[in-house]
């Protein structure tokens, strides 16, 4: 019997697609390249929920937002026996596969967002977890190790640097950034990876292969550059990007109240010399991540584990970071959307090949049972990057932040290669299912308007593409509601402002 591949998982927070010297030369990630040059880089992959948690939820799960029941950053699954389906971890654990996990997996919520709700917290398949934050009622996945009681003092210098940055560290200070006054290897992306090959020194269990899960929180704002990787760029390479004139139509799928305007006012309010050094800065973090990566690749390699290592890389969502003139995720717009994809390893014979086939995040659950050897579950919305199977275009869907005080309407995306479809049904969702709200809709195409600004949704000309996008929107969702019907869900779920209790019956 053939010996199974060890699976490395690498994940960032917020990285936008062309974040990666594979695809913009002026970024410098030369871990990352490698893995693009011995493997295969999917260069239209996109999020389903450019959201963190419900982004999050929906790739670990192998089903989109709608499907599992988390679809903003509100909601979470409290007990492990709430989730719809067995998750990544746990399924791979179940194959047979030593199971470690090191950064963010946002399955919990503190307890400043939901205050008094009891969290049956767990590892969710891991058999050995790092966490770099500290424990807290809402966040704490019994029996991980944190980084707040490993090295309490560099934790707390960490925090109290990045609380410069305003909440969740996307405040205009968060984006100007800063240098870093901590040494590299004691911000939470050093002590990850630090955990990550101490673990493989001296935890690591031979008889079995390896799922290994390194997700750090860069280049997620605050941008606090750990010394030494500004000075690998040059400020003359980031040009200003000055916000555009406003939009015929405005920005419709994310207006309707002060919420969706939330990161309008980051951008314009920098002055040209600030922007600059904030795509400089986003660049240098997105350099450091790549090194913590480098480290775990090597340490593989001096094992003699790496030829027998399936490498996959992605990221939760992207960052808009002064494209349309604004900044983080939120929207259904490329920059926000649109993500890194790349594999390597056993089962990929392709050697720096792109591929162009519409890829989304619900595809990394089924390409890794299949590097595992483990069936694949026909209610899965995704499939294997291996196959070469092909869908007719990429889905995504936006419900929301989830602090508004009531549940919005959603809005969907369907982009097929060079064209982009959103429709949104504006206000609260219970009035949108009633009608009494009118459909928006917006239509890019992306080989001629990259930065989407020019609404073509009520042009005639482009009629019979709207409609064709449409009617394969409706058909996709609706397929995947056949394959696997939100009812199944059996949890409670936190709506803002309510709770609500979804069907327990069992899909059959």
């Amino acid at each position: 019997m053939a010996k199974r591949p060890n699976i490395l998982f690498l994940m960032t927070d917020q990285q936008r697609h062309d974040a990666m010297g594979c695809v913009n030369p002026v970024i410098q990630t030369p871990t990352l390249d490698a893995i693009a040059a011995r493997g295969v880089r999917f260069s239209q992959c996109v999020c389903n929920v450019p959201i963190c948690v419900p982004s999050r939820y929906s790739m670990m799960c192998g089903l989109y937002g709608f499907q599992v029941g988390v679809r903003h950053n509100t909601q979470m699954y409290t007990r492990d026996e709430d989730l719809p389906v067995p998750v990544l971890a746990q399924r791979l654990l179940e194959a047979g596969y030593q199971t470690a996990g090191f950064g963010k997996t946002h399955w919990y919520i503190g307890s400043g967002i939901m205050p008094g709700v009891e969290v049956k917290g767990s590892r969710r398949g891991f058999e050995v977890r790092s966490i770099q934050s500290k424990r807290e009622p809402n966040n704490d996945e019994v029996g991980s190790l944190y980084m707040a009681d490993d090295e309490p003092e560099w934790f707390e210098r960490v925090r109290e640097e990045s609380g410069k940055s305003g909440p969740g560290g996307e405040a205009i200070e968060g984006y100007i950034g800063e240098t870093s006054g901590i040494p590299a290897e004691h911000h939470f992306e050093g002590w990850l990876t630090r955990q990550a090959l101490e673990f493989l020194d001296n935890g690591r269990d031979a008889t079995r292969p390896l799922f290994l899960y390194l997700s750090l929180d860069y280049p997620h704002a605050g941008l606090h550059v750990p010394p030494g990787f500004e000075g690998l760029y040059d400020i003359n390479a980031f040009p200003d990007s000055p916000p555009p004139e406003p939009m015929p139509g405005g920005h419709r799928h994310r207006e309707s109240g002060d919420q969706w305007g939330y990161f309008e006012d980051r951008w314009p309010r920098m002055t040209p010399e600030q922007r600059r050094m904030s795509r400089l800065r986003y660049a240098a973090i997105c350099t450091y991540v790549d090194s913590c990566f480098g480290q775990v690749i090597d340490r593989l390699e001096a094992m003699g584990e790496l030829d027998n290592t399936f490498i996959i890389f992605t990221a939760d969502h992207g960052d808009m970071l002064g494209d349309r003139g604004r900044v983080s995720k939120y929207c259904l717009y490329e920059g926000s959307v649109r993500v890194p994809m790349l594999v390597a390893g056993p089962g990929v014979d392709r050697h720096g090949a792109v591929d162009d086939r519409p890829v989304e995040l619900v595809d990394v659950m089924p390409t890794l049972l299949d590097v595992a050897g483990c069936g694949i579950p026909e209610f899965l919305p995704g499939f294997s990057l291996l196959s070469d199977f092909s869908r007719r275009g990429a889905f995504a869907e936006l419900h929301g932040r989830g602090y508004e005080e009531y549940q919005r309407a959603p809005a969907v995306m369907w982009r097929t290669g060079d064209w982009k479809l959103i429709l949104h049904m504006p206000g609260r969702l219970w009035e949108a299912c009633l009608g009494s709200e009118e459909l928006s809709g917006e239509l890019y195409h992306l080989a001629d308007d990259p930065l989407e600004l020019n609404n073509l949704y009520a042009s005639g000309e482009h009629a019979e593409v709207r409609e064709r996008m449409t009617a394969e929107a409706l058909m996709h969702v609706m397929c995947s509601l056949g394959k696997y019907p939100y009812a199944t869900a059996r949890t409670r779920i936190r709506v803002t402002g309510q709770e609500t209790k979804p069907d327990r019956g069992k899909w059959e």
